[in-house]
């Protein structure tokens, strides 16, 4: 067994991933509130997930840094930056972090159009607001609730550094949960991001009652929209056509435990999304980032015919209907022309 691993995140997918890293090592799980902290010692239990008894709930991060030198930050995009700058104090040079966040932090200075130098991805915001160096991430089609009930999965990691890559793997590989490498930090982050876009739009065409030769359309285009802005934000194209881009993709697409896909489901039931957003437990990263990723997209001028009409359904209250009658009519020539 490996000594003591952190996970910083108490959300659905940071209890998961402690409870995955929990078969092979003892965790130490933060959570912000103490009272979260109180009901995971108490109970074992928070919103539903029942944790491994290797779990340990705290919320001193210096405690949890100083007992921790491989540490997996798993906490929502808009409260990342904070949650490292708090971690920082107690990082040193050796620590190895891992992120399990699939979104974009944008600087607080950035003026005008928002371009590549004004957003961060997660790996970036670590190596701005702390001493790492070896940076890692996590991502795949890991829906949280199918992994809390052992259903077998996979992620990959990602890192500039082998010896990262290797620590994921061998801190998280089990019998039912699968990790895959790969050295495009980068690319493999935005895949993340990316399919997040697609995902709230192909539960829009759910709650429009349509089938699954409408989701394929959908999924293939969306596929070719995420290279584009890929390769334009410096990703590799290859890390789109494996398990973190067309696999998260595929599950994102077409599960109803998928946040973004709920986003988009509501959306074409008529409601808007303030009622949304309201009454849902967590983030769902799709909407932040189709806000910034349109802002990029209009920068660098890349054909994003559905990242623009989404973002128009979502902030400027176009009808469902109407964007996916948009979509239909426009013209495209060609079906592959990225390879």
């Amino acid at each position: 067994m490996h000594k003591q691993v952190g996970v910083v995140g108490a959300g659905s997918f940071g209890s998961v991933i402690a409870n995955i890293l929990a078969e092979n090592s003892s965790v130490l799980l933060y959570a912000r509130r103490p009272e979260v902290v109180e009901e995971i010692a108490e109970t074992r239990m928070l919103s539903g997930y029942k944790f491994h008894r290797r779990v340990i709930p705290t919320n001193d991060l210096e405690f949890l840094a100083n007992q921790c030198h491989v540490i997996f930050p798993i906490v929502s995009s808009s409260g990342f930056r904070e949650t490292i700058t708090d971690l920082s104090p107690f990082l040193h040079p050796y620590h190895l972090l891992i992120h399990g966040t699939k979104g974009l932090d944008i600087k607080k200075e950035a003026e005008g159009p928002l371009n590549r130098e004004s957003v961060r991805t997660m790996s970036e915001v670590i190596r701005e607001e702390s001493v790492v160096v070896r940076i890692g991430c996590l991502a795949g089609p890991n829906l949280a609730r199918e992994l809390a009930e052992g259903q077998p999965g996979a992620t990959v990691v990602a890192s500039h550094f082998a010896e990262v890559i290797q620590t994921g793997q061998k801190l998280l590989r089990t019998n039912r949960f699968q990790v895959y490498g790969n050295a495009d930090l980068i690319g493999i982050e935005l895949c993340g991001v990316l399919k997040n876009i697609i995902a709230i739009a192909s539960g829009a065409l759910s709650g429009l009652g349509l089938g699954e030769n409408a989701r394929a359309l959908l999924v293939s285009r969306g596929m070719v929209e995420m290279i584009y802005l890929g390769k334009a934000l410096g990703g590799n194209t290859e890390a789109f056509i494996g398990l973190a881009g067309v696999g998260d993709l595929v599950a994102t697409c077409s599960s109803k435990f998928s946040r973004n896909y709920t986003v988009g489901y509501r959306l074409a039931q008529g409601e808007t999304l303030n009622e949304i957003m309201q009454n849902m437990d967590e983030l769902a990263e799709g909407v932040n980032t189709t806000r910034i990723v349109k802002q990029l997209a209009d920068y660098y001028d890349v054909s994003a015919p559905i990242t623009r009409m989404l973002y128009r359904v979502l902030f400027e209250d176009l009808p469902v209907e109407k964007a996916l009658d948009s979509l239909m009519k426009m013209s495209f020539s060609e079906d592959v022309n990225f390879l």
